[in-house]
């Protein structure tokens, strides 16, 4: 299987880096292609042009300064996301490629009446999103409800195909993560990768 892993962090020796490395390990294991996607190293621009913007609803012409991306995104059967959840969200720079790059007539269309239709992703069939919190389990679920989570399982996970298997790795607690906790969880992104 073809998988786009999208990597977001600007150190290069941060757990996240470790997470990183463990999902290109894991996947080239069992003997997937991986696609790998550093938005850091690829000095990914998330802001939206004001062209951009103004082409927004143009299938025909809103992806022309995206184009690369785009063709990853068509040629895969999977996607992997390796980040920090950062104020309870995504790095500006993560939210910025969904932004400019799952865009009508890429990731969904709307209709002239406004309505949105989501098949333009259902060669997806595998999504795995790998997360640290630095906050503590209870107050990411329970009082905050989770909005990356959210974010993936209702939002983006529903405009992949049918069926979309959804895989949601959480190290939370993360700037008092012990050693073996964290090694831990490296273990278990590893095992859980290599069943992509």
């Amino acid at each position: 299987m073809r998988v786009l892993v999208i990597y977001c962090h600007p150190v290069e020796t941060s757990f996240a880096a470790a997470l990183h490395a463990a999902v290109l390990g894991a996947l080239a294991a069992e003997g997937h292609e991986a696609v790998d996607l550093d938005l850091y190293a690829e000095g990914f621009v998330p802001a939206m042009s004001r062209q951009e913007r103004i082409d927004y609803r143009d299938p025909t012409r809103n992806h022309a300064a995206v184009q690369p991306y785009v063709d990853q995104l068509r040629a895969v059967e999977g996607v992997a996301l390796v980040f920090p959840t950062w104020w309870y969200g995504m790095p500006a720079l993560l939210k910025g490629y969904f932004d400019r790059v799952w865009i009508p007539g890429v990731a969904f269309d709307i209709t002239p009446e406004g309505k949105v239709t989501t098949h333009r992703l259902r060669h997806i069939r595998h999504l795995a999103v790998i997360t640290t919190y630095g906050s503590p389990w209870w107050l990411i679920r329970l009082y905050l409800g989770d909005p990356v989570r959210k974010i993936f399982t209702r939002g983006l996970g529903r405009l992949c195909g049918p069926g979309c298997k959804m895989r949601f790795y959480a190290l939370y607690d993360m700037d008092r993560a012990t050693p073996a906790k964290r090694a831990a969880f490296l273990a278990k992104v590893r095992a859980g990768m290599k069943h992509f």
